[in-house]
């Protein structure tokens, strides 16, 4: 009897059972309906903040793990004889410890930066998983096909970690020693730089000239025999002529420049024997702290040289070759006092060389300005708040102690000038 038959003569003979059965189903499917929409919302709202491949890999992973808990469910009902509840139970124990692995995997990614032993126990659970579905296999191909799906869920699973590794650390997690593009520079078959192979030829010409007569050099200061030479010299000359006709050289200023360089570095290697380079894990040297900077109204006063308390006189009429060996005389005695660390007064140029006051008011108005007298008169002020008027008078202090510091002078020296 069809299927169709058998329902209809069911509600026949059971009216009031079937109607109670109705009912069930269609809250079991209105139910069903309601939890389906919220887990499809919940899918929606998780995967608009996940990148594309992120979503990809999950629903990948999710259909290889129902692939391997098939053929859990078939090991287990037809290896281990479980039936009814007891397999619905217990044919999937390893696909939910594949699945806690790998969450605690994910979060002791982003707290440690490192999957952990969890992350090798999904391998593990992924594989036994794998094996124990492929030995109720029928077939060779099925046996294949069980094995392959847990593998390709625990490797899109791995992927997803080494990108959100990357993500978090910024960095990958190794650096293979061995790979293609290192074997092709080792053997020189690729260029580890963004060279052309025209630069890579001429560095490399270049190279056998700088070498080539490094070893005629070597030979000579050796005292090599001249057959020695006549070979090295020989190996020289052919090197810089096809320099000179593949790369150049005698007209390029950079491949010159490069040459030299070479040159100078292969001469001077017995150099690097006498460096004293710093020691990286010494204590660094404090540098002197620079002494603080007059303020502007003292340097405006400093600069200010006029003598008020002595009156000016007439500069007399004097012809050039006078007032030449005037300002001679004049500069000699001011480098004198100045190398005695004394800054003298516009009087005593005047007195010293015989000439008026407002003449010497003048040139020493011009080389106070110099680095050594100004740094005297910064120092005064400094230390002892004196201000250059041109008389630089002495600091007053208890008469065993009086010191005239402006110009360096002894404490006996400083008492008679004052």
């Amino acid at each position: 009897m069809p299927p169709i038959d058998q329902i209809t003569a069911y509600a026949s003979a059971h009216p009031v059972g079937t109607v109670i059965i109705s009912v069930i189903g269609l809250v079991l499917l209105t139910l069903a309906f309601f939890a389906l929409r919220a887990l499809v919302r919940l899918f929606r709202r998780w995967a608009s903040t996940r990148p594309t491949e992120d979503v990809l890999t999950i629903v990948a992973a999710s259909i290889a793990t129902g692939v391997s808990a098939q053929g859990m469910w078939r090991f287990s009902g037809d290896v281990l004889g479980f039936d009814g509840p007891l397999r619905l139970l217990l044919f999937a124990f390893i696909e939910v410890a594949v699945i806690t692995s790998a969450v605690r995997a994910r979060r002791n990614m982003r707290e440690n930066y490192s999957a952990g032993i969890d992350g090798v126990a999904v391998w593990v659970f992924t594989s036994l998983s794998a094996v124990l579905s492929s030995m109720d296999a029928r077939s060779v191909a099925e046996a294949v096909f069980r094995l392959a799906a847990p593998l390709v869920a625990a490797w899109l699973w791995e992927r997803g970690m080494a990108i959100e590794r990357v993500r978090i650390t910024g960095r990958g997690r190794i650096n293979w020693r061995i790979t293609p593009e290192r074997v092709l520079v080792r053997i020189g078959l690729a260029e580890a730089s963004d060279r052309t192979a025209s630069e890579v030829d001429a560095h490399r010409r270049l190279t056998r000239v700088a070498l080539a007569a490094k070893r005629v050099r070597a030979l000579r200061e050796a005292g090599a025999s001249e057959r020695k030479l006549r070979a090295a010299m020989a190996k020289l000359d052919k090197a810089m002529d096809q320099a000179v006709e593949y790369t150049g050289l005698a007209v390029d200023e950079k491949r010159q420049e490069a040459l030299l360089s070479q040159i100078g570095a292969l001469y001077n290697t017995s150099a690097l024997i006498d460096l004293a380079p710093p020691v990286p894990w010494a204590p660094e040297r404090e540098e002197p702290q620079a002494p603080p900077a007059l303020p502007a109204a003292a340097i405006a006063e400093l600069i200010d040289d006029e003598e008020e308390d002595i009156p000016a006189e007439p500069a007399p009429v004097v012809d050039t070759a006078q007032r030449a060996a005037q300002l001679r005389a004049a500069r000699a005695y001011w480098d004198q006092q100045i190398a005695r660390k004394y800054v003298p007064r516009a009087a005593d140029i005047a007195q010293e060389v015989g000439i008026p006051l407002t003449v010497a008011r003048e040139w020493r108005a011009l080389w106070k300005l110099e680095p050594q007298a100004h740094a005297l008169i910064e120092a005064a002020f400094r230390e002892h708040g004196i201000v250059d008027t041109g008389t630089f008078p002495a600091i007053e202090v208890p008469e065993r102690e009086r010191v005239l510091v402006v110009n360096g002078s002894t404490p006996g020296g400083a008492a008679q000038n004052s």
